[in-house]
Order: structure tokens, then C-alpha cells, then sequence
């Protein structure tokens, strides 16, 4: 069992990982800026914002995975800059590399090299929203980079093109840099089977230092 601190718990993804989490029997704080949006949860739910160091670093004190399913909302894409750099500030508070906990960020696809070359990102027709908000995934990921191993044991997993509704299948393939495509040329993985990949990273630590995929 890991004791885990989960940001984002109340979005569709960090919804999902919440749950396959506790399925699984890790202790969960889901820290949040309206405990009263999951009263109802067998997580642990505390107060708290991404957003601050000093919120990270006591949300994060004496766990042993801190994750980030933290997204923008409707609001400005350049929050998960923020974000990323306030979760590594806040967990370096706390002490030599062995007390600090891992730290696990979903990312975003636009990043990925396509079957063709070119980032998703750099492929024409994106929406300037959508580009926007790829843009930053890409920013923060690249701070991500900076950061030796040896001082934050961090990891980033970019799912799939297109995450869709669906079921928990547990099954999906990995990859690093590589947009994953099935025989059909789509890149799709269900949030259920995110959440299982994530969770799986939790247990298995496959990827300290680097930023990882999966789709079908």
C-alpha cells in the first residue's frame, strides 16, 4: 500500500484515478479546494492549492507518491506551468532526496512524435485553443526535464491522442516518446485504463526521470 497525495481529484481524470487508487487499497489524500466536493469519498480530503509550494510540501510531507491530475479548466493553459513548478518547489522543501515522495504529472499528447514525424503539436489543423493548451503540457514537461532525478524522483505520462469513455480493460501498451497507434492509425486509450497505467507506474516505478505513453 503507498500513501498517495492526489491533486486534481475532482476533474474527469484525477476522478478516475481516485478511484482505481483506492480499488486498489492506497491510502489517498485528495487535496482540494472544496473538501465538500467529495464528501462522499473514502479518500482522505484536505484543503489545499497546486498552486502554492508551501500547500504542496504539507499535503506532501510523509507520503510516498504525490500525483497531478491537475488541467485548466476552462481557464488559462499556462496554470500547469505553475503547477508542475510549484509541486517540485514544494516537494524539495522536505528534506534530502529519501524524504521527499515521487512525484507523477499527467501530461498532455501534443508532445509525442506522430507515426509521420512531426509532434502532434506541429501537425496543422489544431485549434488554437487546443495548440495552446498543448503548448503548455510541452512547457511543463520540458521544466520537468531539468529537474535531476536524483533530487525529485519524478515521472509524466502523456496518454493517447484521444482519451474516450469506455471500460477498464487493464490492458495497454507502452512507449516514450512515441504517439502509440493501433493497426487503424488512432491514437485512443479509455480514462479507465490511464488510471490503470498510472496507478501501475505508482507500484512499479518504471519511469523515475523520464516522461512515458500508452494508448491501444
Amino acid at each position: 500500500m503507498a500513501r498517495i497525495t492526489l491533486f486534481g481529484a475532482t476533474g474527469t481524470l484525477g476522478a478516475h484515478v481516485l478511484r482505481e487508487a483506492l480499488h486498489r487499497g492506497h491510502q489517498v489524500t485528495a487535496v482540494v479546494r472544496d473538501p465538500a466536493k467529495l464528501a462522499d469519498s473514502a479518500a482522505d480530503v484536505v484543503r489545499g492549492d497546486v498552486l502554492d509550494p508551501h500547500s504542496v510540501a504539507d499535503a506532501a510531507a510523509g507520503q510516498d507518491v504525490v500525483i497531478s491530475a491537475v488541467g485548466p479548466g476552462a481557464g488559462d493553459p499556462e496554470v500547469l506551468v505553475t503547477a508542475v513548478k510549484s509541486l517540485i518547489g514544494g516537494v524539495c522543501t522536505l528534506g534530502p532526496e529519501p524524504l521527499r515522495p515521487r512525484v507523477i504529472t499527467l501530461g498532455g499528447a501534443g508532445s509525442l512524435r506522430t507515426p509521420a514525424g512531426p509532434l502532434v503539436r506541429d501537425q496543422a489543423g489544431a485549434p488554437e485553443a487546443l495548440r495552446a493548451l498543448m503548448n503548455a503540457h510541452g512547457e511543463a514537461l520540458d521544466f520537468l526535464r531539468t529537474v535531476p532525478v536524483e533530487e525529485v524522483r519524478w515521472s509524466c505520462l502523456s496518454p493517447a491522442a484521444q482519451i474516450v469513455p469506455g471500460e477498464r480493460t487493464g490492458t495497454y501498451r507502452l512507449a516514450l516518446d512515441d504517439l502509440i497507434v493501433d493497426e487503424d492509425g488512432r491514437s485512443r486509450i479509455s480514462a479507465e485504463d490511464l488510471a490503470v497505467a498510472l496507478l501501475d507506474e505508482v507500484e512499479r516505478e518504471a519511469h523515475p526521470g523520464r516522461r512515458f505513453t500508452v494508448g491501444y
